[in-house]
């Protein structure tokens, strides 16, 4: 697929069908992570893949915002080190490039951040040092997903040379 087509078609799931996501897949979901750029190339995030229904049904409980996780086929838990200071900016880097190389391949996802901390820590043995920033749900979607993205245009969104300037282009 297309990256551009990618972007513009990739909508957040939380409806996930029963059908499996191969390995191989999930294993392109995780490379695509660890390709992603990070600052001063410091690559300190790492990743937790989590699958099997009893351990997303943990991940699902840790869970103060994402629950539906429990319906996913696997999940990627996204640590980075919050001694610096691009760290949440390394997680969402890491996040998108998950989402686009599944999607790629026609797998949904959903992320949250809705996370409890110290049950999470437990339950699948995270180091103090490191901030669980955010959790992907993957799996192919429920139903087709076919629509338009609901976005503001991009006269109320971008300026030309400062702010609330129009556009040129």
């Amino acid at each position: 697929m297309d990256t551009y087509e990618s972007i513009a078609t990739k909508l957040d799931v939380r409806e996930f069908s029963s059908r499996p996501v191969p390995a191989e897949i999930k294993r392109k979901v995780l490379e695509a992570a660890r390709l992603t750029q990070s600052g001063n190339n410091l690559q300190h995030w790492r990743f937790i893949l989590v699958e099997g229904k009893e351990n997303l049904k943990r991940l699902a409980g840790d869970s103060t915002s994402g629950r539906w996780v429990a319906g996913a086929d696997f999940a990627v838990i996204v640590l980075t080190n919050p001694k610096y200071p691009f760290h949440l900016l390394d997680a969402g880097r890491a996040t998108q490039d998950m989402q686009l190389a599944a999607w790629n391949y026609g797998v949904a996802s959903g992320v949250y951040t809705g996370i409890d901390r110290r049950a999470l820590a437990r339950d699948f043995g995270i180091p103090e040092e490191l901030n669980p920033s955010a959790v992907v749900a993957f799996g192919y979607p429920v139903k087709k997903i076919i629509g338009k993205k609901n976005r503001k245009p991009l006269s109320e969104l971008a300026f030309q040379d400062k702010y609330g300037k129009k556009l040129a282009i």
